[in-house]
């Protein structure tokens, strides 16, 4: 993985990677939003009932990534705002959409 990734990004042990995410439901619109904490924001237009919002949010970085939906897997934090998520596409991959979703954030 490139010195340059983010906090929230790391390697998984399958040449996958896993993203920490902070999630804020119930928003206007759904978007990533900066980086928090160690964690990449999210903010999503599902409200936070019966798993909408984790469902909101896979659907939402499968299109994002170009991954197929389950390219992305909730691997802990079902019911918290802090999720950790393992998805199917190199660490280099994910850096670099997240520094056309983040720019001048690192």
């Amino acid at each position: 993985m490139s010195a340059a990734a983010p906090p929230c990004l790391s390697a998984g042990p399958d040449g996958g990677s896993r993203l920490q995410v902070a999630v804020v439901p119930g928003a206007k619109r759904t978007g990533a939003d900066g980086l928090h904490d160690g964690c990449l924001r999210v903010r999503l237009t599902a409200p936070p009932v019966d798993g909408k919002a984790n469902d909101a949010l896979m659907a939402w970085l499968a299109a994002e990534l170009h991954l197929p939906r389950r390219g992305v897997r909730l691997e802990r934090g079902a019911s918290a705002r802090r999720k950790l998520l393992a998805l199917d596409a190199p660490p280099e991959q994910v850096t670099a959409w997240l520094a056309r979703q983040l720019p001048g954030q690192e």
